[in-house]
């Protein structure tokens, strides 16, 4: 093959890679558009978890924004979010599509379960997070509230719009991609960088690895969210404080 031959080639895989793009970036951008406009219920979709673990406790609950451009920003994130969730599978179809002209039949065969499963798992982890994790984690969270009997001062949540979305979004993203381990190790399996005996022998290792990482992202996730709730409840705070001393 000549040198000119070789250069066509690789032009046109890149022309096709190019429209592939494309065609995914269009997908993605339709579909953010249509969701924006849907955006106060989908927001209310990711909330329902809250409502329902505080709807019996006998206080007023609210979510708060701090900030004007808060709440618009709050709804292009969970536009978008919506749609890159929505659009995933589309985008993996043109993936494939562009390199399953440059596979042999057996492996075409190898690596369609993998792109079937890959969004199917990172569903069903979001489930788990909506319908199991999330209503367990207000219930847990919310238990440290106080009513000031020990502390002097009450102790009430003032969750903000834009980090309930934030906490939300990152427990599905967390989720979601640990449920693709199965996949990911079985891909390593088949292209002989682990097997069987390699995974029991370091089982231990990667248990403690895990809790390491677990318990670093979780306490620095609620670190942050607990230090700017506090930024932004106690300016309120003291002018309650200050009126009641009036």
């Amino acid at each position: 093959m000549s040198h000119d031959e070789n250069e066509s080639g690789f032009v046109s895989h890149l022309a096709e890679l190019r429209k592939r793009l494309i065609n995914s970036f269009i997908f993605l951008i339709v579909f953010f558009i249509a969701c924006y406009f849907f955006a106060e219920h989908l927001y209310g979709f990711l909330v329902e978890p809250f409502a329902k673990a505080v709807k019996d406790d006998g206080s007023d609950r609210r979510l708060i924004f701090t900030a004007l451009q808060e709440t618009f920003l709050t709804y292009l994130k969970v536009s978008f979010f919506t749609a890159f969730f929505v659009t995933c599978p589309f985008i993996l179809m043109q993936i494939w599509k562009f390199i399953a002209p440059g596979l042999y039949k057996h492996e075409k065969i190898a690596i369609i379960p993998y792109l079937v499963l890959t969004p199917i798992l990172f569903f069903l982890g979001g489930m788990l997070v909506y319908y199991l994790i999330m209503p367990l984690a207000i219930k847990f969270f919310l238990s440290f509230e106080s009513t000031g009997l020990s502390t002097n001062l009450p102790i009430q949540l003032e969750a903000k719009v834009n980090e309930y979305l934030s906490l939300v979004m990152k427990l599905i993203f967390a989720f979601g991609i640990s449920f693709q381990l199965p996949v990911v190790l079985s891909l390593l399996a088949r292209v002989g960088v682990v097997d069987s005996d390699f995974l029991k022998k370091r089982r231990k290792y990667v248990v403690v690895i895990i809790f390491a990482a677990a318990a670093k992202i979780i306490t620095t996730t609620y670190f942050l969210l607990f230090f700017r709730n506090s930024e932004s409840t106690t300016p309120t705070l003291a002018s309650k404080l200050k009126t009641t001393g009036n």
